[in-house]
């Protein structure tokens, strides 16, 4: 575990647990900012199953284990046991290298084979009142990659909690899982305005987003203020019955490998890179 703290806020960091943060935290009250959707004082903390962790080089589902590639097709593993797709890449399920850190700021770096050569780098910094994830990818196979690139972060959820974060549509899916179609939002799906969450499930992605999202804590006393860049989309995550929810900016809608025009997705060649930068801050109220 790696300790990041000023005067605002504590985060603790799981580099070998696929370079995830573990907790972030307000010191004034406690108030957890980000939260592990496993209660780790009874569940030790595992794969996938941290407050916030990379989705590189792709995220979400893709159908049928596997795409076509201009070599042929490409077969991708299942890696989470409950889930029956490839899903969210391979850099959360491999033990990232810590290359520096400081009292405020950590780079981690993933050196990585699968599903083909490339370098990943994480940098987590505490500035003033905010965290800032800087993540990158390099393609490093002679041969071109579809890539795609986000963060997977889970808030706490109050019975009041606000979401507010413009989109102009929704992708919709066949089968709940991987979506076919754009189609206008409706009803407490709109989230223009700061909007409680439904008490029913969400699963899908939003296009159209400006990249700036609000999440007010009533309950907590603070919101977060936030800001993604390099993401024309979010995933957004809301469990009937739980304790979090996620909102994922990425680059890709669900399985857009799949998807007419791979919207979102870059065709990588050797030493190309993408990136993308998120930052959280904190406002108490």
């Amino acid at each position: 575990m790696i300790t990041l703290q000023n005067e605002s806020t504590c985060l603790e960091l799981l580099p070998e647990l696929g370079g995830g943060i573990a907790s972030w935290v307000a010191m004034d009250s406690g108030q957890p900012l980000l939260q592990s959707p496993v209660d780790n004082k009874h569940t030790p903390y595992s794969w996938g199953k941290l407050a916030c962790f990379p989705l590189v080089p792709w995220s979400n589902r893709i159908e049928h284990s596997g795409y076509e590639t201009a070599r042929g097709w490409l077969s991708l593993s299942c890696f989470q046991e409950d889930e029956p797709y490839p899903i969210h890449g391979t850099a959360w399920h491999q033990p990232w290298e810590v290359v520096s850190r400081s009292a405020q700021e950590a780079l981690l770096r993933l050196d990585s084979q699968d599903p083909y050569p490339y370098k990943a780098e994480q940098k987590i910094s505490l500035a003033n009142d905010s965290l800032i994830l800087e993540l990158s990818v390099e393609h490093l196979d002679h041969y071109p990659a579809w890539y795609g690139i986000g963060l997977h972060p889970f808030f706490p959820r109050w019975e009041n909690t606000q979401l507010q974060a413009f989109a102009e549509a929704v992708w919709f899916e066949e089968n709940q899982r991987l979506p076919r179609v754009e189609s206008a939002i409706e009803g407490d799906w709109r989230f223009a305005d700061a909007n409680r969450l439904p008490k029913t499930l969400i699963d899908h992605a939003f296009s159209g987003w400006n990249g700036r999202f609000l999440i007010k804590q009533p309950e907590a006393g603070y919101q977060l203020e936030c800001s993604a860049s390099n993401s024309r989309f979010f995933v957004l995550y809301t469990p009937p019955g739980k304790d979090f929810f996620c909102f994922e900016p990425v680059s890709h809608p669900i399985n857009a490998h799949h998807l007419e025009g791979r919207p979102g997705l870059q065709l990588l060649q050797r030493n190309q890179k993408i990136d993308m930068r998120m930052v959280l801050t904190y406002r108490p109220l």
